[in-house]
């Protein structure tokens, strides 16, 4: 208790170098909570911006189709796996879908793309295709209607109404057939490659324009929880795997059947260690400047406590309880500053301006705000106060009494 004592005294003895150190130490701990929270954000940006728009967080596929994408690759009897699906209380919606490209045609041009048959309402639990319909209506389930994105639709001179072609190869013997659909919507998605190559249709008219009877080539899965769709050992995943459906079986999430997308957001997850280790380091030698100048003011107190024969330890805790009540202060003073700024984002979003990161536009996103910000950030930075303020510690434990009587004369 006198070593707290003396500590606190001490920390007062020169107001405006305390109150700059703890400046220091505060910003540093604002500013990782707040870099955080942003990149908590941005990366749940981009994860919705792969999982949510089309691909979904999970996928179940015939083994083998993602490697190739060979329309023959189907499954023929997926019942189970809907059924399995749709009873699974950790499912929040699904959407089996028939997928092959062909070639897209209108009156006026031709281009190639990729057919998406798919079933209308089943899709707004898992995708935001009905989201980015601009103009027109989103698929009724009525005969004839298709959907395609804005740039596609500029390539072929169509608006509402116009008649389009779709030409593809049925599995199974790969003989071209061909459906007649009018145009009944217009998307935006906001990634170029979906927007100039992708038609929507109804799942039984490709399945009908295909020859799959009642096949499909995907089944896209939403989670109810968020936080499982980062789980690549799902047991839903595991079950799906075991499931027959005409053929083996292959469920996915979003990690293992995008792994370009899942590499760049694990490495979002070391931005946050770069930048706490550079803030910190800088915000350490504040700390070690700071102590020097406190130990060389008291340089004489200290050769005169050593003198009447005060152990090394005591001074060493002595210098650590200064840094711990300075490392407290500017806890508490980053925490408020840094939660501020967190939870303002949080609520009102945060504008870097618009930019594309593979292939997909970003934005405006939310800063993410989570527990552990509050609870192991201040506790890093109270360690790495104590840590450096050892040297100057072990400094002020080897001052001799005689050298220091004499460098206050």
């Amino acid at each position: 208790m006198l070593n707290l004592k003396l500590a606190y005294r001490n920390l007062f003895r020169n107001v405006r170098r305390t109150v700059l150190t703890v400046l220091l130490i505060a910003s540093s701990l604002a500013a990782l909570i707040l870099a955080d929270a942003m990149i908590g954000g941005l990366r749940n940006k981009m994860v919705e911006g792969v999982t949510h728009l089309l691909s979904g967080e999970a996928q179940v596929h015939r083994t083998g189709y993602l490697d190739t994408l060979d329309a023959d690759l189907f499954l023929p009897d997926p019942d189970a796996l809907l059924a399995l699906l749709a009873d699974d209380p950790a499912v929040r919606g699904y959407a089996p879908r028939a997928i092959t490209g062909g070639m897209v045609s209108s009156p006026y041009n031709v281009a190639g793309g990729f057919l998406y048959g798919i079933v209308p309402e089943r899709e707004r639990d898992v995708s935001r295709i009905a989201e980015a319909v601009v103009r027109g209506e989103y698929l009724t389930g009525a005969t004839g209607e298709i959907l395609m994105g804005t740039d596609l639709a500029d390539l072929l001179e169509v608006d509402l109404g116009d008649r389009i072609v779709v030409t593809v190869a049925q599995v199974d013997g790969g003989e071209l057939s061909q459906a007649l659909f009018r145009l009944s919507g217009i998307t935006d998605l906001g990634v170029r490659e979906l927007d100039s190559s992708a038609v929507f249709v109804n799942l039984g008219e490709a399945q009908v324009t295909l020859g799959l009877a009642r096949g499909v080539h995907e089944i896209a899965i939403r989670y109810a929880e968020g936080e499982d769709s980062a789980d690549v050992a799902h047991p839903l995943l595991t079950r799906l795997n075991a499931t027959p459906a005409g053929g083996p079986v292959e469920a996915l999430g979003w990690m293992e059947f995008n792994p370009g997308m899942g590499q760049i957001v694990q490495m979002t997850a070391f931005s946050t260690l770069i930048m706490g280790s550079v803030l910190f380091l800088i915000a350490s030698f504040g700390v070690i400047n700071s102590m020097f100048m406190s130990i060389y003011e008291r340089i004489y107190e200290f050769g005169v406590i050593k003198a009447l024969g005060s152990r090394p330890t005591g001074i060493v805790g002595l210098v650590l309880w200064e840094a711990t009540l300075i490392a407290l202060l500017s806890c508490l003073v980053g925490l408020l500053l840094g939660g501020s700024l967190a939870w303002h984002f949080s609520v009102n979003g945060m504008s870097l301006g618009e930019f594309d990161m593979a292939g997909m536009t970003v934005d405006k996103f939310d800063a993410v705000v989570r527990f552990e910000q509050f609870v192991n950030f201040p506790i890093y930075v109270t360690i790495l106060t104590l840590i450096a303020a050892l040297y100057p510690a072990r400094f002020a434990a080897r001052i001799v009494p005689t050298e220091a009587l004499q460098k206050t004369l």
